[in-house]
Formats: C-alpha cells, sequence, structure tokens
C-alpha cells in the first residue's frame, strides 16, 4: 500500500499580498495625476492662446480712415495789458540795480494812486547785464552796467479808459511804454479753447462719416487722436519798436482810439483716426 505524497506550494502572505495591491494602486493613482495635470496644462494653453487671439484681433486697426478737423470761434478779449519798459544804467549792478528799483516804486506808486489794483501789476522780466564798448579792438570791454525791467498792468477790456492813465503814470516817472495788446484771460482761452476743439473734432467725425458712406461702410471706434493746435494770439493796440520815448504821443493816441477791440478768429485742428465697419 503506498501513501500519497503531500506537495505543498510557496504559502499565500496576507502582508506580501497587500503590498503589491498597494503598489499597483499607487501606480494608477500617478498615471491619472499625470494625465490630470497634463489636460490642466494644455487647457490652460488653449485658454492663453484663445485671449491672445482676441486681445491681437480687437487691437488690429483693420481698415480705417484719418480725417482732419478744422474749426474757428469767434473771440472777444476779455483784458487789455500795458507793458512798461524801465532801463537804467550805472558804473556797476548795484548801481544799474537801486536806480531801476527807484523808477518802478514810484511807476507802481502812481498806478495805485490812479485805482488800480496791486494784484493787476505784474513783473515780466528783470535783467542785469554788462555793457560793452565794442569800439576797439579785441574783446569788448566792460564800461558799465545795464538793468531792465518789464511790468505788465492789466486791466479789463471794458476800462480802456484807464489805459490813458497808466501810460501817464508810466512815462512820467521814467518807464517807457512798450506795448498794448488786447487779450484773453487765461479762463477765457480754456473756454474758447474748449469751444473750438469740440467743434473740430466734430468736423473731422463729419468727414469720416462722408468718406466711409462713400465707400458703403460706416465709422467705427476712435483708434487715435491727436491736437494738432489751438491758435491765439494777443490784439495789438501799440508797438514801441525802437523803445524811445517819442512814442508817448501814439500810444495815448492808440488806446483813445481802440475803444472796441472787436472780435477775433481762434483756430483749432485735431487729427482724428476712425475704424470702417
Amino acid at each position: 500500500m503506498h501513501k500519497k505524497q503531500k506537495f505543498f506550494g510557496t504559502p499565500k502572505n496576507p502582508v506580501f499580498q497587500a503590498n503589491i495591491n498597494m503598489q499597483e494602486q499607487k501606480s494608477d493613482n500617478a498615471s491619472n495625476n499625470a494625465v490630470t495635470i497634463t489636460w490642466i496644462i494644455v487647457g490652460a494653453v488653449i485658454v492663453l492662446a484663445a485671449v491672445a487671439l482676441i486681445l491681437f484681433l480687437s487691437l488690429r486697426p483693420g481698415i480705417t480712415v484719418n480725417a482732419n478737423g478744422i474749426a474757428q470761434v469767434k473771440a472777444t478779449p476779455d483784458l487789455v495789458s500795458v507793458y512798461l519798459n524801465v532801463e537804467t544804467n550805472g558804473s556797476d549792478a548795484k548801481e544799474a540795480k537801486d536806480k531801476n528799483a527807484e523808477i518802478v516804486d514810484a511807476v507802481i506808486t502812481e498806478l495805485l494812486k490812479k485805482g488800480i489794483d496791486r494784484s493787476n501789476i505784474t513783473t515780466e522780466n528783470f535783467n542785469i547785464y554788462p555793457d560793452y564798448d565794442w569800439s576797439t579792438a579785441g574783446n569788448g570791454r566792460i564800461i558799465g552796467y545795464r538793468a531792465t525791467h518789464s511790468i505788465r498792468v492789466q486791466l479789463l477790456a471794458n476800462n480802456m479808459n484807464q489805459a490813458g492813465d497808466v501810460i501817464d503814470a508810466g512815462v512820467d516817472n521814467g518807464a517807457l511804454v512798450s506795448y498794448i495788446n488786447f487779450e484773453l484771460s487765461q479762463a477765457k482761452q480754456n473756454e474758447y479753447k474748449a469751444q473750438a476743439l469740440k467743434e473740430a473734432t466734430q468736423d473731422a467725425r463729419i468727414k469720416a462719416e462722408s468718406i466711409a458712406a462713400g465707400l458703403g461702410k460706416k465709422i467705427g471706434a476712435v483708434v487715435s487722436i491727436q491736437d494738432s493746435n489751438f491758435d491765439y494770439y494777443p490784439w495789438p493796440v501799440y508797438r514801441n519798436d525802437v523803445m524811445s520815448s517819442s512814442g508817448y504821443a501814439e500810444a495815448k493816441s492808440a488806446v483813445q482810439t481802440n475803444i472796441n477791440p472787436g472780435q477775433q478768429d481762434i483756430s483749432a485742428q485735431v487729427s482724428v483716426v476712425f475704424k470702417i465697419i
């Protein structure tokens, strides 16, 4: 009688089997995570590309039209300014300056007596410089110093009659009349500038719309706009080009005959680029 032989295989170890399962699960998780990250990166790249394309298309000017707008407005000055000049000489800079200051103080004192407000009397320019003799060969020789002081006296345009008093106060105390202008105050300049630029911009739009209509198109958004210029110059009443005392009578006559300054044209220009749609 034969005995049956028993064959023993490798015994199953529960711990060993659990480790294998955990490693396989970790491998699967890592693979899934990698795929997820890859898709996130791809999605982000697609979104960024789409945004960049939208920005590019929106910023691209495409077909445009450039229109220049021009406008002129009538302006009436609200100020009259009398410019006085005081010039003195001295053997040195201090002497020239002191002589100048003495005359300027006398002029201002007289202006105040005539009812001119101190805030309307301002210094436009003041200089002290050497006076040279160029009659000898070589470099010029300093023979003294000269001081110049330019004063602006500002009046309301409807007080033109006071300009004569300003001229008298200046000339009687040693000053010369440089020139007299009708002018715009800064507030008026801003007002007329805003009006002129607005009308120039409207003119540019009308021109652009007409060009687009001729092409069977319409204008779209503004691509760019540039303010070319705003032209304003004072109205000259009198100018003493030679700066001599002989101009006193001419200056007095000018302010007596130019009571009404009248209106002047002030122009503005703009350049506007529109999209055509």
